[in-house]
């Protein structure tokens, strides 16, 4: 049962929005290898704005997750790929329904 999520809004700089796209579907691999990491969405919310969406069972995962691949090459890529710096927000989970 997934009790925590994070969800990240990023914001692409103009003529880059192909390239966060890719970068969305590159990291898809990398949580692949995280156990802790119940689900993971990357997702577009309009033309430019983009998100990830990712759920965890528990805090560790959560904060495995924030001290893996995906957040590092996130981190990474800031500067190029959008006009802002992520917005990162711990949430709770209230209720989900995840495939069995």
């Amino acid at each position: 049962m997934v009790k925590v999520a994070l969800f990240v809004r990023l914001e692409a700089k103009i003529g880059k929005e192909k390239e966060v796209e890719s970068f969305l579907l590159s990291g898809l691999p990398l949580v692949m290898d995280e156990p802790g990491t119940t689900v993971w969405f990357g997702i577009r919310l309009g033309p430019t704005t983009f998100g990830i969406f990712d759920a965890f069972s528990d805090d560790a995962g959560r904060e495995a997750h924030l001290a893996g691949k995906v957040a590092a090459a996130l981190m990474a890529k800031a500067g190029e790929l959008f006009s802002e710096p992520p917005t990162i927000e711990k949430v709770d989970v209230l209720a989900a329904k995840l495939p069995s």
